[in-house]
């Protein structure tokens, strides 16, 4: 009997979940998926798989050995930036074959004004200047960067709350998971008297329509861009992300 190539997906995002259900009808392919399990909802996948950490490169190193794996995908988030580092030294230690699904960034078209800046630290430096009411969608684990601004007031969007003892800027948290339609996100900018969004640069279509409400609106959008990630072969897709994988199949 020939043995079935294993493949990991690092997952967590709705790319990943869509890669492990097709890849896992590929013959000869067995797909393990892991969470980071930063988020208890993040997009889950029925294939065999994981939740937690592996304890940096080392441990990922020892994980890829011991489970005897063949192929490595990161579908992780655009800013998991340290994940994909140790993925990908991992990989190239272990002699591994890896890729990267990376959704495409939005960009800016006629009608955005956005500021682009490198950093929440950057963002929250930027935020006095604009608006007095800020929709805040940048997840639970950056909030500590906003919670000096003690004048302005905050609509913080995120899927679970912060951890405890998390220094939260002042107005109001909303748990919620996109997608969210663009009908309900100018309903909220409204509900809310928001003056400005801040956003990390997700791409994807499941959070587009508060940049959309946003242009409409004219209001300025503070963007946080993406994280610097390692080099390696990327793709933007999952259809590219599975011919990927059948061509190493047939070598």
């Amino acid at each position: 009997m020939v043995k079935r190539k294993r493949l990991l997906i690092l997952g967590g995002t709705g790319e990943a979940a869509d890669l492990a259900a097709k890849a896992g009808t590929i013959s000869g392919v067995e797909v393990i998926t892991s969470l980071a399990g930063r988020t208890r909802q993040a997009a889950i996948s029925s294939t065999p798989g994981r939740i937690g950490g592996f304890g940096g490169v080392a441990g990922l190193r020892e994980y890829l050995q011991e489970q005897e794996i063949d192929y490595l995908i990161d579908a992780t988030h655009p800013f998991a930036a340290q994940i994909s580092g140790n993925a990908a030294q991992a990989a190239d230690d272990c002699n591994i074959p890896r890729l990267m699904l990376l959704r495409p960034a939005w960009e800016m078209i006629p009608g955005d004004n956005w500021i682009e800046v490198k950093s929440n630290e950057a963002a929250a430096r930027v935020l006095p200047s604009l608006a007095r009411r800020i929709f805040l969608t940048i997840g639970r684990q950056e909030l500590a960067n906003y919670a000096h601004l003690k004048n302005l007031w905050f609509l913080m969007r995120m899927i679970e709350p912060p951890l405890p003892d998390t220094p939260v800027p002042p107005g109001k948290l909303l748990l919620e998971k996109g997608a969210f339609s663009l009908e309900s996100e100018r309903s909220l900018l409204g509900e809310y008297d928001i003056g400005a969004i801040v956003s990390k640069n997700s791409g994807g279509d499941a959070t587009y329509g508060k940049i959309i409400a946003a242009r409409e609106l004219g209001l300025p959008v503070v963007m946080v861009q993406r994280p610097l990630m390692p080099n390696g072969e990327k793709v933007t897709d999952v259809e590219t992300a599975l011919s990927w994988l059948k061509n190493r199949l047939l070598v």
